[in-house]
């Protein structure tokens, strides 16, 4: 009798890559996709850790897919909380029948489940996208070293992958957008000896099979002059920037490179270049040591600097870290009131750059019926452009803006 297999992801795209090399893998073994996961012999909860909150639904998740199962199913919780937590998570989930990292093999009952495979995730063949766009994954692991991120305790230093491997993927996939993702993606080769910006022959290689190529997470210190002007050549001009703050006294205990005035002159240079570019970053807030002074002086950046998106996040403290022994904890209250303040400027300065669109022609990718996206928005990410049903998905049109409600636009 065939075996059908439920796979449930939380948290990053990086973690979607995954699942989706894992799908490939149970297929080859002979097992078929379940139309839920109640219906499903096998489910896989692929787990996020990063913060607090991910911890907290990636357990719900278990929880509530361990109640629904059917009779003889099983679950198997993997991913990011079970690199991290391992035995101890194990003991604290009776519900799962295994709790193991990516790389580490399980059984499951009377026949073995490839569901947490004893091989190399990064490198195995995914099935073709199912979107006209996919996330490709160039690099597992981080090498940096910032105060509140526990992930290279658990995804160890980075790996590159080797560009023929990327670039095979991207055929494969068989999509008209590639988002590449990795922790540090402008750091992409570095560990391999082959110095620095390996970065941009790849992205002009991924250009040259797709129309357009996305890249997300970069590290502010990495984008010089070569990588923006590679980023421009794509057509795609969105730059996400992990920024995380911009007090200099804060960055500094947060481990981070840059202020404020290093970000506005570097975005500044981008728009004197591009006016058409696209911004996207994220900030933390609450980080132990941040002032009334420190959260001013991100409401001015904030403000005066325009993003296109942001993301505003409340510190999560991370055993481990070296955040986790810093004084200066910032009462959960005060975060609270800081994260709405930072987010009604940010909503405001959306609003009005989505308004600025009407009556504009745009080029939108058509990712489902009655859904697209201009370059402007990155895929499960920032906001969707409505447009006529009837466009096949897949496709590219010219439209025209005609209403923005929020971060969404229509276009016909």
């Amino acid at each position: 009798m065939t075996r059908e297999f439920w796979i449930e992801t939380l948290g990053c795209p990086k973690n979607q890559v995954d699942s989706d090399k894992l799908v490939g893998t149970l297929l080859a073994d002979g097992l078929v996709p379940a139309s839920s996961a109640a219906a499903a012999d096998l489910v896989v909860v692929n787990t996020c850790a990063f913060i607090e909150e991910a911890r907290q639904e990636s357990i719900d998740t278990v929880l509530t897919l361990g109640e629904r199962r059917r009779d003889g199913a099983e679950l198997v919780v993997t991913g990011c909380l079970a690199e991290r937590y391992g035995h101890d998570l194990a003991t604290a989930l009776p519900e799962a029948d295994a709790v193991a990292g990516f790389g580490v093999p399980v059984s499951l009952g009377p026949k073995p489940a490839p569901a947490v495979p004893s091989f190399d995730l990064l490198e195995l063949p995914r099935p073709p996208a199912t979107a006209p766009w996919a996330y490709v994954k160039i690099a597992e692991g981080c090498d940096r070293k910032c105060g509140f991120c526990a992930i290279p305790s658990f995804r160890g230093p980075q790996r590159s992958r080797t560009i023929d491997s990327i670039l095979a993927e991207v055929d494969r996939l068989g999509v008209e957008e590639i988002v590449l993702v990795a922790q540090d993606l402008a750091s992409f080769g570095r560990d391999q000896g082959v110095g620095d910006k390996t970065i941009v022959p790849l992205v002009q290689a991924v250009t040259e099979r797709v129309r357009w190529v996305r890249l997300l997470y970069l590290y502010p210190s990495e984008l010089d002059d070569r990588l923006v002007d590679t980023i421009l050549a794509t057509g795609v001009a969105y730059f996400d920037l992990s920024l995380q703050h911009v007090s200099a006294p804060l960055m500094r205990r947060m481990r981070r490179w840059g202020n404020g005035d290093r970000f506005r002159e570097r975005i500044a240079t981008i728009r004197e270049l591009a006016p058409e570019a696209t911004f996207r970053s994220n900030f933390i807030v609450g980080y132990p040591g941040e002032t009334e002074s420190d959260h001013d002086e991100l409401l001015a950046f904030v403000t005066e600097a325009e993003l296109d998106w942001c993301g505003f996040f409340a510190y999560s403290l991370e055993a481990g870290t070296y955040a986790a022994d810093l004084d200066g904890v910032v009462e959960p209250g005060l975060v609270q009131q800081r994260l709405r303040e930072l987010q009604e400027i940010q909503d405001s300065i959306t609003a009005v750059k989505r308004d600025e669109l009407l009556g504009r022609r745009v080029e939108v990718l058509v990712d489902e019926p009655g859904i697209g996206r201009t370059y402007r928005e990155a895929p499960e990410i920032d906001g969707i452009v409505r447009v006529p049903g009837h466009l096949e998905p897949g496709s590219f049109c010219s439209l025209t803006v005609s209403g923005a409600v929020g971060p969404d636009l229509e276009a016909a």
